[in-house]
């Protein structure tokens, strides 16, 4: 540790702070009310598959990193057992797979908007029914809306990422490092480490 000091203090200490804060685009807000993107568009696709891919955007989440709002709906959403949405789909034939949420990349995620996406692998025959589909994954959403959080998943969820925090495989430390200097522009120092894997609190409100 003293060597790894001593190597960043020389290479990186003559670097000189412009003294700017970190630049933010809040100002650009709701950059997808557009005629454009109230729409459903068609996309033929070079494999043999149908996909039915749903896309929200919302408020920017990314201050909301210790209560992790669209993760706990990713992990509802995702849900395959009784009375899911999959389980539903599966036994009208309708689909293969399903899953939901927001990859956290600087696209998806960032200081103008947040965007939460449900993708629907579907069957020739739920290609067919694909607006009872889409009709499904919104009933669903409204039920979860209308019940409004529940701490008991939400702690379920809390565990299970502290498990799998704890027990994790020691990753190449390239993308380690890679990995730590991104959480240091989105985070608070005390957070570096886990922001970007733990749930930390439970605000029903958000």
């Amino acid at each position: 540790l003293d060597t790894l000091e001593k190597w960043v203090t020389e290479i990186f200490s003559e670097i000189p702070n412009n003294g700017l804060p970190k630049p933010s685009f809040g100002h650009l807000t709701q950059p997808f009310d557009t005629p454009e993107f109230h729409k459903l568009y068609r996309v033929v696709p070079i494999r043999k598959v149908h996909s039915l891919t749903i896309t929200w955007a919302l408020p920017p989440q990314e201050q909301y990193y210790r209560v992790k709002p669209l993760h706990y709906i990713s992990w509802l959403v995702g849900h395959e057992g009784k009375g899911s949405v999959l389980s539903f789909l599966r036994k009208k034939f309708w689909a293969l797979a399903l899953y939901g949420g927001n990859g956290e990349t600087g696209f998806e995620q960032n200081s103008t908007y947040s965007i939460f996406s449900i993708s629907v692998t579907l069957t020739d025959e739920g290609y067919k029914h694909f607006y009872e589909v889409a009709h499904v994954v919104f009933q669903y959403v409204k039920m979860l809306q209308k019940r409004g959080p529940d701490q008991r998943i939400w702690e379920e969820i809390q565990k299970i990422e502290a498990n799998e925090f704890h027990y994790q495989e020691q990753t190449d430390p390239v993308d380690y490092v890679e990995n730590l200097c991104e959480n240091m522009q989105l985070f608070k120092k005390e957070d570096f480490l886990t922001g970007d894997q733990l749930l930390f609190e439970y605000k029903p409100e958000v």
